[in-house]
């Protein structure tokens, strides 16, 4: 019996498959030989086929080794022979990636695309791999707004089996939104809404913007900005049904519509709050909230309401308290009727204040600046000072962020300060022209910083025809 499988190549071809006419339906197996091979020795050939000699092969089994060497995406064709218990097996083997070059490509950089293609010199190059590759390639230039690039691969056949992949790109122009449209809004005018999400018409005069590129996560982002939109302006059953992005026959402009179900106007019904902690009473709670009963619906107003608890309660030093606003809708009179739930939890201590990314500066330099210290009870104004007093010294970077982990136990805090530092040094050089002192020359060096110690170190010279003068400064801040 004969198994073949050949590769036709046009470019990148596909592959024809073939079986041939069978010449025995079976036996015992007496002998394996393996031609063809160049890189791959014939045992390793004899192991993926799962035949040894002195096997009983079928027909089926031999189809099954078959499909197991062709799985293996090591060959580029298999060739399969029984002649009375004799197994013959001719390989033609896939060749090796020399190196991997990309044509065309202006838009994205070379280091850019090698970090996205799965193949590397010195694989054995596949077909399977190779349009894989190709697919990731074109996913990269439609995030980047290239919906008409198209990817060409070509190989060059090189000695020794070896072959150079070549991936010939055509860019395109980027697709841009032509036209955004909206269906089912009555209360709000196209325009309003096209001033309310972060995607953009394209028109000439946008020369400094990329908002009006099409960009499927971009759109995706504009569903949201819609619904809080209509959210905060009373519409609580508001919905988008869909966005559709509909691409020019030419691949070069969107076409963008989004099909929305705005809903009726609610108004806020009865506002109350329960709370389930002693300390925390409901009366007292109640004037904190920003919502009134009667007032138009706006869903900001819940999330400013939870938000104003949650500072409240973290003055009695309940940092992880959880309110949940629970809302009741009223369809006949369209209310919204609002309980704003504030669950049991318990007051919390500062149990340890971690400071991170801190490599030159000293630990004090920062814990000094912390109105809380550890075992404090924890308090939300303190901690926003800390970190207010922080940044005002100026070794760091302004997004420095403490974050508040869960203790030991549940009544106990962990404090994370997490700060980038950066440059504290000065160098300052100038020249002059005086009629009175001729030409003078300035000096200054300054360290904001100094051993990481928060301690400031000035020096400056000022050097003339007439006069020479130097000054040294020294400020300890916590003297």
């Amino acid at each position: 019996m004969t198994r073949s499988c050949g590769a036709i190549m046009a470019s990148l071809g596909l592959w024809l498959c073939t079986p041939a006419a069978a010449q025995d339906q079976g036996g015992v197996i007496t002998a394996i030989t393996v031609q063809g091979s160049q890189r791959i020795e014939p045992d390793t050939v004899r192991s993926y086929v799962g035949l040894a000699i002195g096997d009983r092969y079928t027909p089926e089994a031999l189809d099954a080794a078959f499909k197991r060497l062709f799985a293996t995406g090591l060959f580029a064709d298999v060739t399969i022979r029984s002649l009375a218990g004799r197994i013959e097996i001719t390989v033609v083997e896939n060749p090796i990636i020399n190196r991997i070059v990309f044509e065309g490509n202006k838009a994205i950089k070379n280091d850019d695309l090698n970090e996205e293609v799965r193949l590397q010199p010195r694989q054995v190059y596949t077909r399977a791999k190779v349009r894989a590759d190709v697919q990731r390639i074109i996913e990269l230039y439609r995030r980047k707004g290239r919906f008409a690039a198209s990817v060409e691969p070509k190989i060059i056949q090189l000695e020794q089996n070896r072959v150079d992949l070549v991936f010939e790109i055509a860019e395109g122009q980027k697709s841009r939104v032509r036209q955004i449209n909206f269906i089912g809004n009555r209360d709000f005018s196209d325009s309003d809404l096209r001033g309310e999400i972060a995607t953009r018409e394209s028109r000439w005069w946008r020369l400094f913007t990329s908002n009006d590129t099409f960009d499927p996560d971009r759109m995706a982002f504009d569903r949201e900005k819609l619904r809080q939109f209509y959210l905060q302006q009373g519409y609580a059953d508001f919905r988008v049904i869909s966005a559709v992005a509909e691409l020019t026959r030419d691949r070069k402009d969107f076409y963008i519509t989004f099909t929305l179900e705005e809903g009726e106007i609610y108004d806020f019904g009865e506002i109350n709050v329960e709370s389930q902690i002693r300390d925390l009473k409901p009366e007292l709670l109640k004037h904190l909230l920003l919502t009134r009963s009667g007032k138009r619906y706006n869903a900001k107003l819940i999330e400013d309401s939870v938000e104003a608890l949650t500072n409240f309660a973290g003055l009695g030093g309940y940092a992880f308290v959880d309110i949940r606003p629970r809302v009741r809708r009223d369809r006949e009179n369209r209310k919204m009727n609002i309980t704003f739930q504030v669950l049991e939890a318990p007051r919390v201590y500062v149990e340890r204040i971690n400071i991170y990314g801190n490599v030159r500066t000293l630990d004090n330099v920062v814990r000094r600046e912390f109105r809380l210290a550890e075992g404090d009870a924890f308090n939300t104004v303190k901690l926003e000072r800390s970190k207010q007093r922080i940044q005002s010294l100026g070794f760091f970077q302004e997004e420095m962020e403490i974050e508040r982990i869960q203790g030991s136990t549940p009544d106990k805090i962990i404090l994370e300060v997490n700060v980038e530092e950066r440059a504290t040094g000065e160098l300052s050089l100038g020249a002059g022209f005086s009629s009175l002192e001729n030409f003078l020359f300035d000096f200054s060096i300054r360290e904001r910083n100094l051993l990481g110690r928060g301690q400031e170190l000035r020096l400056g010279a000022t050097i003339s025809s007439r006069r020479k003068q130097v000054d040294i400064g020294f400020t300890e801040p916590y003297f």
